[in-house]
């Protein structure tokens, strides 16, 4: 079976020779203090060693991604934005994760329009979607990228 996986890492230059000191794996090099690579820590911690040339494969910056890592990173609750959008204007879009509203909570015309359809103690589900923090503060609700923006190598991880 084949895999494909995106994850958020931290990578610190290491050589092989570096890493063996440290306790990690590298395998069998005849000359590890020749070999480069990383040593990557793991969301939840975990560290190991990877040769520059496997991790450069599988591994991209988080300030050059595509728009599929873009979404990958929204749905690890991060900001995003296109490389031209961050130019001090603090422009960004975020994931609003989906949620079930309780009728007697829905508001302005969510209430007038969809609470007469809503059986009484029953609840409305608030689909996930992307939201744009916009230049002038204000937030764009249900944000869509143009396939300029699905096709840029330029996404980047906000702050």
């Amino acid at each position: 079976m084949k895999y494909i996986g995106v994850k958020i890492v931290d990578a610190i230059p290491m050589t092989a020779d570096s890493a063996v000191q440290c306790g990690h794996n590298v395998g069998n090099y005849d000359k590890p203090e020749k070999v480069d690579g990383y040593e990557v820590t793991y969301e939840d911690g975990y560290k190991s060693w990877c040769p520059k040339t496997v991790f450069n494969k599988a591994n991209r910056l988080c300030n050059a991604m595509p728009f599929g890592h873009a979404i990958e990173a929204l749905k690890k609750g991060l900001k995003v934005c296109r490389k031209d959008w961050n130019g001090g204007n603090g422009m960004f879009v975020y994931l609003v994760n989906g949620t079930n509203i309780p009728k007697e909570n829905l508001r302005n015309e969510c209430k007038e329009h969809v609470g007469p359809l809503v059986l009484d103690g029953a609840s409305v589900d608030l689909c996930s979607h992307i939201d744009m923090k916009a230049v002038d503060g204000s937030i764009v609700v249900g944000w869509l990228a143009s396939q300029t923006d699905m096709l840029a190598d330029d996404w980047m991880v906000v702050d």
